[in-house]
């Protein structure tokens, strides 16, 4: 996040968050002002736990809904300036996640695709690729729109 707090005002943003989990992301975003904020999570207890802490902390910028990434980013008409996505590590279909994203609805001109992934994923190559952070074991690549880079 400290990365984010140095180049955005978070009060200003619309943030999606692909494969929600535990919410701990859009909690971030939630208490750092941000109003626009769709959480996308299809496990039921995951949701139970995100719409449970909702509720207690009275985030009603959040929204929550229970659906699957890939079907979310074919509907999908809003556009977001940050778009979030930690998918499970063993995902099959990770890698074709960033051409999912930035090829829907979800993004514009302005929109920065933040993906975590495993080690031993590389996304360099990738058109999009704007830069790639590393803390430990985790890693971030962030992607923008081909024709913004």
């Amino acid at each position: 996040m400290n990365i984010l707090n140095n180049r955005y005002d978070f009060t200003t943003l619309s943030f999606l968050d692909l494969f929600g989990g535990t919410g701990a992301i859009s909690y971030e975003f939630a208490s750092r002002g941000t109003e626009e904020i769709d959480i996308i999570e299809t496990d039921r207890r995951n949701c139970e736990f995100i719409r449970k802490t909702l509720r207690q902390f009275e985030m009603k910028s959040a929204r929550l809904h229970r659906m699957d990434v890939r079907d979310w980013l074919k509907i999908c008409h809003r556009q977001y300036d940050i778009i979030f996505a930690d998918p499970p590590y063993d995902l099959r279909w990770l890698t074709e996640i960033p051409d999912m994203v930035l090829g829907s609805g979800a993004v514009n001109e302005k929109t920065v695709f933040i993906l975590e992934h495993p080690r031993s994923l590389d996304f360099k190559n990738q058109k999009a690729f704007l830069e790639h952070r590393n803390y430990g074991n985790v890693n971030f690549t962030f992607f923008k729109p081909v024709s913004a880079v």
